[in-house]
């Protein structure tokens, strides 16, 4: 009989647990450790923060759900892993003590790297459902007294998606409101170019991005550096592609959402060997830490270097696609070291996403994730908007039974058609 611990329980820890689950023998027991016995779908916190979406109807209790599948959870969150010792050390000073430890915490996120960032300052955040509430009410005040907005991302952020889907599905909330016309919009984003997303664009998202800002009148700053924060002001440095300051911005705003730049959490931060200098999970192409080799890593916690150099630090997003590969992978290469065997299974490091605009969307397609790419594909139309609304239903629905069927590969067969992706397989041997 083993142990398996898995450590948070966002998009990656809760399919982990349930894949887990499936794989493992019925005498070996799975524990989630997390702060909270909630699951809240992060992806609807754009609709969250206009008010389109309600806390509950996003969150799923997990207690519940994971009683269903055998599932235990400590709800006291993580003090700090001790992988020398095969335990975790819990907030309350009790321990669990695992055989193999999935770390899937997400990330910790770094407001406090620039003076007067974040929801605890002068910008608003949609990285937590908390943060996404209190967006809505400062939406709601924006929609009384309209004034300039700014929407974007900071340096060294790795996830780009969100903040351009929360610009237009702002800017459709706005003109619900009837008062777009009174609130000019600038996008701000350390990305070299409009649609590069982390990833050296997917498909023609440059040029699809580019034409949906100025159909809706979004105006932008790319290699941008956020220096600080004031009420109502922002400083931005534009550099030049050489690194050099083309020109520095101050922005006044009534209005802005942010997102940070990301780093590992406490409970594994500082711990050589097992995480590099920015707190992320260093692991090999089996997800097993290199340093503790009963450890494995999932999701945005997991170390990826940088696509490429770039003027202002940009990260490589963990997508969902990617991080259901991770999970498959994990799972199978778990229970084979229970069996006695060796690993042998590796994830596809894919991308497919639909990034809702409110009332259309742009979706693509990258297989692999990082370039060059066998499958580089792009689209936009209305019929995106759509497909968000029936993920997100599916997700919560298969969140809630304990299901642990991988969303994207079908969504990425059958919703977008995209045959070459039916080569996509888990390397299991």
């Amino acid at each position: 009989m083993a142990h398996v611990a898995v450590l948070g329980a966002g998009l990656g820890g809760v399919i982990m647990a349930y894949e887990l689950r499936d794989q493992l023998g019925r005498k070996d027991r799975v524990t989630v450790i997390n702060k909270g016995t909630k699951y809240s779908f992060v992806p609807s916190n754009p609709w969250v923060a206009v008010g389109w979406r309600q806390k509950e109807e996003i969150e799923v209790d997990l207690v519940a759900a994971f009683a269903k599948r055998d599932i235990a959870l400590e709800a006291q969150g993580a003090k700090r892993v001790h992988p020398s010792e095969n335990k975790v050390e819990l907030t309350d000073g009790t321990f669990v003590d695992y055989d193999y430890l999935v770390i899937a915490t997400g990330p910790e996120l770094a407001f406090d790297e620039i003076d007067g960032l974040g929801p605890d300052c002068h910008t608003s955040s949609i990285c937590q459902i908390d943060h996404a509430l209190s967006a809505y009410e400062s939406f709601k005040h924006l929609v009384a007294r309209p004034g300039p907005v700014i929407i974007g991302a900071v340096q060294g952020a790795s996830c780009f998606g969100p903040a351009y889907e929360f610009a237009f599905v702002l800017d459709k909330a706005l003109r619900d409101a009837k008062v777009r016309d009174r609130i000019p919009m600038t996008f701000v984003t350390p990305e070299p170019y409009i649609g590069h997303l982390g990833l050296d664009g997917v498909g023609d998202t440059k040029g699809l991005l580019e034409s949906q800002m100025r159909q809706h009148h979004v105006k932008w700053i790319t290699n941008a550096k956020i220096k600080k924060v004031e009420a109502g002001m922002m400083i931005v440095e534009e550099l030049n592609d050489d690194g050099s300051l083309r020109q520095t911005h101050e922005l006044p705003f009534s209005y802005s959402m942010m997102l940070p730049a990301f780093r590992g959490v406490d409970a594994i931060a500082g711990l050589d060997g097992l995480v590099n200098p920015r707190g992320f999970v260093v692991v090999d192409k089996y997800q097993r830490n290199t340093a503790y080799r009963n450890v494995f890593a999932i999701g945005v916690c997991v170390a990826i270097p940088p696509l490429g150099k770039t003027a202002v630090p940009v990260g490589v997003p963990k997508t969902g696609f990617m991080i259901e590969s991770m999970v498959t992978a994990t799972a199978h290469n778990i229970a084979r070291l229970i069996a006695g065997k060796e690993v042998n299974a590796q994830g596809t490091w894919n991308a497919v996403c639909l990034a809702d605009f409110g009332d259309s969307g742009v979706a693509f397609v990258a297989q692999p994730q990082i370039p060059p790419r066998n499958v580089n594909w792009s689209a936009s139309g209305k019929w995106v908007h759509t497909a968000k609304i029936g993920f997100e239903k599916y997700f919560l629905r298969k969140i809630r039974i304990g299901k642990s069927e991988p969303f994207y590969e079908r969504l990425a067969l059958q919703v977008l058609g995209i045959d070459k992706l039916k080569n996509f397989e888990q390397d299991v041997g």
